[in-house]
């Protein structure tokens, strides 16, 4: 009796298992290079603080860049892979036009295959740099990283724009686009706050000054004085190359402002003011205010969009080098 109800639970695991998508074994976990390349962490960790050290602006950049790859194929570094004569790749995109820090993966990726040759996905290298690039400011980790990722062979430039929620969704639409990936509205909100950080290019905001409805006129929800700011950085509504701070003042400084300002109406883009717009979302802008609770769920929420579509155990490939996949 005792087997049978052994084999019982087994034959569920098995079943739980497949459906989604694999056992606790063979995913992400920490440390999962212990072993196989045991200074792989360090290496990240050492490598891209000598990068942050030199350009303050890459948090925002390789932030930017994780959330691209995982909303499109999941976390598994297709944005990564260079286009090819017979296809063209995510990078290649509109909306990934403007991704910088291709060239720090691709050092920390060297250095690595030193070390351990074949043995740390570009995957886990993109979400290690990310976690390690935020934490410079505070010279210690923000949240642990799991790893074992591995990285997929497929990158489409169409694929793009069909999956990245862009800066003029509305609530609806965001929440949507983020349960589409298994995150929450508290992911969703928590993770706009990665807009304490870097810039924003005025083609992607520029209808919130000049033509809102079509008449010519202003977003009624963007605070006026700031607009009148906006306007005086951007080049009327069709300049595509300036970009402004999207946390003036603070742009390069990692902290909790992004809420301050949207509660003052001052949400750079039409996605920020969105969560104004919802009482659950409302409700967690204001609880994020304090800048301890706001730094322990955004680790957990960067876990979470870490974790969207991996490959483990067997999928996909260690790739050589980061923006080609290895040839048979």
């Amino acid at each position: 009796m005792k087997a049978n109800n052994i084999n019982l639970i087994l034959l569920v695991c098995i079943v739980v298992c497949i459906n989604l998508g694999g056992c606790v074994g063979g995913s992400l976990r920490k440390r999962f290079y212990k072993q196989t390349c045991p200074l792989a962490e360090q290496i990240v960790k050492n490598a891209t603080w000598n990068h942050v050290s030199a350009n303050p602006n890459l948090p925002a950049k390789l932030l930017r860049m994780h959330f691209h790859d995982c909303f499109v194929r999941g976390c598994e570094a297709s944005v990564l892979l260079s286009s090819t004569a017979n296809n063209t790749a995510e990078k290649d995109s509109f909306p990934n036009s403007s991704l910088e820090g291709f060239d720090v993966i691709d050092d920390i990726k060297e250095q690595l295959e030193k070390e351990c040759p074949g043995v740390v996905s570009c995957a886990d290298i993109l979400a290690l740099a990310t976690r390690d690039s935020m934490s410079f400011q505070f010279k210690k980790s923000l949240w642990d990283v799991l790893t074992g990722r591995r990285d997929g062979t497929v990158s489409i430039a169409n694929e793009v724009l069909r999956n990245l929620p862009p800066p003029f969704f509305n609530f609806t639409q965001l929440k949507q686009s983020f349960a589409n990936r298994g995150l929450t509205v508290q992911d969703l909100v928590v993770l706009s706050g990665a807009h304490s950080i870097g810039v924003g290019h005025c083609n992607l905001f520029s209808n919130r000054l000049y033509n809102f409805t079509g008449k010519g006129d202003q977003d009624p929800s963007l605070d006026s004085t700031y607009a009148a700011l906006l306007k005086t950085q951007c080049q009327g509504p069709r300049d595509t190359t300036t970009a402004v701070e999207i946390d003036p003042g603070s742009f390069q400084k990692f902290d909790n402002h992004y809420y301050t300002n949207l509660k003052q109406n001052k949400g750079l883009f039409q996605s920020d003011a969105a969560l104004l717009t919802n009482k659950v979302s409302s409700n967690a802008v204001q609880k994020l205010l304090k800048a301890n609770d706001f730094f322990t769920e955004f680790g957990q929420s960067m876990k979470r969009m870490g974790a969207i579509g991996v490959l483990t155990g067997t999928s996909g490939q260690i790739r050589k080098q980061c923006g080609v996949v290895n040839s048979n």
